[in-house]
């Protein structure tokens, strides 16, 4: 029986269809982007302090510049520089009293004003911002700073939860239909977060966006990856993930424009009802219809997809039927992602590495304080890192392998954080710069197993596998902050060992996966067994049986 990459090679492997679909999904993959870090301007905290009756009536009155009103009636810094009594106390003190000068007010009151006494801000706090941000609209700092925490994990909850119950009915009732219900439902709920009345129905709404988002992208991932021929597989996957990248600049600049976060909300949600019109243009993967013995409806398919290529399929590459697959299980189950062993290698392998990229990827970005100065500037370099990191991998991919490339990113990553521990800080220009080669060996590796794992797992479970195993990076983001600021009190350098030691037992365990260059995708799970193995003998044994055929009789 013909593979679908044998017919691809006959129809195009990256022809005009391809191409066309190819876009389609790259969009989806960039409008990601928002969902995944757009927390960084959804709930940007900036500086702030109590509101206190009276004090703009008399900052007004005494004709005091901002500075001077911030001296006079703003606590000072705590101990050791902690900003909690500027930011979260107040002076127990009624600014609406005449007896109050325009010279250090406070100093009728008390001979320090160190000693005069702080309260809580009951009043609200001003912030010190030209736009709005959930923490400003909903007053998420101080006491109630947990619930930004809480926002920001509620995402990455829904992330996991998504992936894995979503993976299986991809596999299970297939891929556009999947993909169409995701789309729907997260541009529903991302207008919804954007007009909630109050915390509770935005955190609610946020938490379905997960649910549905990343499953969604993933999707979109396994649908380009499974219509493309295997020359041009590796590309796709790079290519789409840089369509991610380019989400990523588009959103600082949105962000910039817009610096309130409801209107931002909204100008990256409603482009995803756009995608509602793939019912249109995108069809069913057709090797998952053959995994399910649906072969006139993925014939019907591959037929579209030579006419649209201006391609003519051979009537000998017809036939999708064999009767040695009849009766073969069809339905995904998560037992099939361990109860081979090669396959439960994979996949306790592809589940560490997974949760690896999302840590050293999330920790190094919070390890450096991208956020210390001007949050759009930092955005958008962190974003340029991804650039080179994957054309690195468009030009060796090819060359090397998978395996190899893979490996060595991780050790790079996980080499370069230890090395950034002995680095001196009177040297902050080399340490920044081994802490940015780092990052972009951990770029590196995120986008190659995202690769890799579609590569790795047959046609019945392909999707469900990906999304298991990707799930791993959602629960390295709900525990990242804490192995970045609860070590760095320990000690400062300690989350760095800690991304040292991870990235590279990560790479030690690349090593043990199969090298998937130049492979075609495995339809059957004993294909997948097999991977390790060469297929030498079924080749030469097809060569002779043609040889024999076209042999004239005697």
């Amino acid at each position: 029986m013909p593979t679908m990459d044998d017919i691809l090679e006959h129809i195009g492997e990256f022809n005009f269809f391809q191409k066309q679909t190819f876009l389609f999904l790259a969009l989806l993959s960039a409008a990601f982007a928002p969902i995944y870090v757009g927390i960084v301007f959804l709930a940007f905290t900036p500086d702030h302090r109590c509101r206190s009756p009276g004090v703009p009536e008399l900052s007004r009155r005494c004709g005091w510049s901002l500075a001077e009103e911030l001296n006079y009636t703003v606590p000072g810094p705590g101990p050791e520089g902690q900003a909690f009594p500027r930011q979260c106390r107040r002076y127990e003190v009624d600014w609406n009293q005449s007896a109050l000068g325009c010279v250090d007010p406070l100093a009728g009151l008390a001979a320090n004003s160190s000693l005069l006494p702080l309260g809580p801000c009951r009043y609200g706090w001003v912030y010190d911002t030209p736009g709005s941000s959930v923490v400003t609209e909903f007053n998420l700092v101080c006491t109630n700073s947990w619930m930004l925490d809480l926002f920001q994990s509620a995402v990455n909850v829904g992330f996991f939860i998504g992936s894995v119950g979503i993976g299986y009915i991809a596999d299970r009732f297939g891929r556009k239909l999947c993909l169409l219900i995701t789309i729907l439902i997260n541009a529903s709920s991302g207008v919804l977060m954007a007009i909630s009345p109050n915390y509770t129905w935005m955190l609610i709404f946020r938490l379905i966006q997960g649910l549905v988002s990343k499953a969604g992208w993933l999707i979109g991932y396994i649908l380009i990856t499974e219509f493309v021929g295997l020359s041009y597989r590796r590309t796709v996957g790079i290519l789409y993930q840089v369509a991610f990248t380019v989400g990523l600049l588009v959103l600082a600049g949105v962000a910039y424009v817009l610096p309130h976060w409801r209107w931002l909300q909204f100008t990256v949600t409603l482009p995803n009802f756009c995608f509602l019109l793939y019912y249109w243009c995108v069809p069913e993967s057709p090797r998952w219809l053959i995994s399910q013995n649906k072969d006139a409806k993925a014939m019907k398919i591959i037929k579209h997809i030579a006419k649209k290529n201006g391609k003519s399929l051979p009537t000998s590459l017809q036939s999708l039927g064999s009767d040695e697959e009849v009766g073969e299980k069809l339905n995904p189950s998560f037992l099939d992602l361990v109860r081979t062993p090669q396959i439960r290698k994979h996949t306790l392998i592809l589940m560490y590495n997974w949760f690896t990229s999302s840590v050293l990827y999330q920790g190094l970005i919070m390890y450096m304080g991208l956020a210390g100065s001007n949050i759009y500037l930092d955005f958008l370099y962190s974003a340029l890192v991804e650039f080179p990191a994957a054309f690195i991998i468009l030009v060796t991919i090819d060359r090397v392998g998978r395996r190899h490339p893979w490996a060595a990113s991780n050790m790079v990553a996980g080499a370069a954080c230890l090395a950034s521990v002995f680095i001196p800080e009177d040297l902050r220009w080399l340490r920044v710069t081994v802490v940015c080669l780092g990052r972009m060996g951990i770029t590196m590796a995120y986008e190659m197993v995202c690769l890799v794992n579609a590569e790795l797992y047959p046609t019945c479970i392909r999707n469900l596998g990906v999304l298991v195993c990707s799930s791993m990076c959602d629960i390295g983001g709900i525990i990242t902050p804490f192995l970045v600021y609860r070590l760095t009190s320990i000690w400062h350098e300690l989350p760095l060992v800690v991304f040292a030691v991870v990235g590279l037992v990560a790479g030690g365990l690349v090593l043990l996966l199969p090298e998937t260059k130049g492979k075609t995708l495995p339809e059957t799970i004993e294909e997948a067994e097999n991977m390790q193995r060469p297929r030498k003998n079924k080749e030469k044994m097809i060569y002779l049986q043609v040889k024999k055929l076209d042999t004239p009789p005697n």
